[in-house]
């Protein structure tokens, strides 16, 4: 439910980006994810009262979305399509659908089902945006890119382990009704990023192996002895 409003946020700062970008059907489009993430708040919420809990919370501090002031606006807003939709609502898709895999109550898998369909839509729709602009991409703009892609990269592994604990579901009542082994959702996460996501950016001009390498190095320095404070 929080991570809901959280990316309903997300896609209010997409809309405007890509108004300023000179790309109004895409900014409609994200208006439009904005009200999805909002009703998947409210869906969240609903399944929260039905199983007995308060559907209340109070918003963590979100730190703003990135304006990227060092870079033109089609170039800013490539950088944060690529982040959010091509790869952080990549793995959404793959982690929601395996949670609607394993949902035992009926009514809660097909309001995952309900919730993926949205997801599926929001990630194509940054692989499709990607997709129109990747011919006219400069030599220059895609050697940035490749260096924004390491950032987002380990920005992905940081944010989707934090959340994926690094054991199985509590009991077996908390996997009944989709709470997700963490290891396998783990396995799951590392598994898209390699199959889907690195070979999609690679095949529209994007150094994704190497980004993705990079970033893994960076993963290793900042989790090694060395690096504690």
């Amino acid at each position: 439910m929080i991570n809901e409003h959280v990316s309903a946020r997300v896609f209010a700062s997409l809309e405007r980006q890509l108004a300023r970008a000179g790309r109004p059907t895409d900014a409609r489009a994200a208006a439009r994810m904005v009200g999805d993430e909002h009703r998947h708040a409210e869906l969240c919420a609903a399944v929260v009262e039905a199983l007995g809990g308060a559907p209340a919370a109070e918003l963590p501090e979100l730190p703003a979305v990135p304006e990227h002031a060092d870079a033109d606006p089609l170039e800013a807003v490539l950088r944060n399509v690529l982040s959010i939709s091509c790869l952080s609502e990549t793995v959404a898709v793959a982690l929601i659908d395996a949670e609607r895999r394993a949902a035992g109550p009926p009514a809660l898998a097909t309001l995952l089902a309900q919730i993926v369909a949205d997801e599926v839509q929001h990630a194509r729709s940054g692989w499709r945006l990607l997709e129109d602009c990747a011919p006219r991409l400069g030599p220059d703009l895609r050697a940035r890119l490749d260096d924004y892609l390491v950032l987002a990269f380990a920005h992905l592994v940081e944010h989707e382990l934090a959340h994926l604990p690094a054991r199985p579901a509590p009991s077996p009542a908390a996997e009944a009704i989709g709470v997700c082994d963490g290891l396998g959702a783990r396995q799951l996460f590392f598994a898209t990023v390699e199959q889907i996501i690195v070979p999609g950016l690679q095949a529209h001009g994007l150094d994704a192996v190497g980004a993705w390498r990079a970033a893994q190095r960076i993963g290793a320095a900042a989790s090694s002895p060395a690096s504690a404070p």
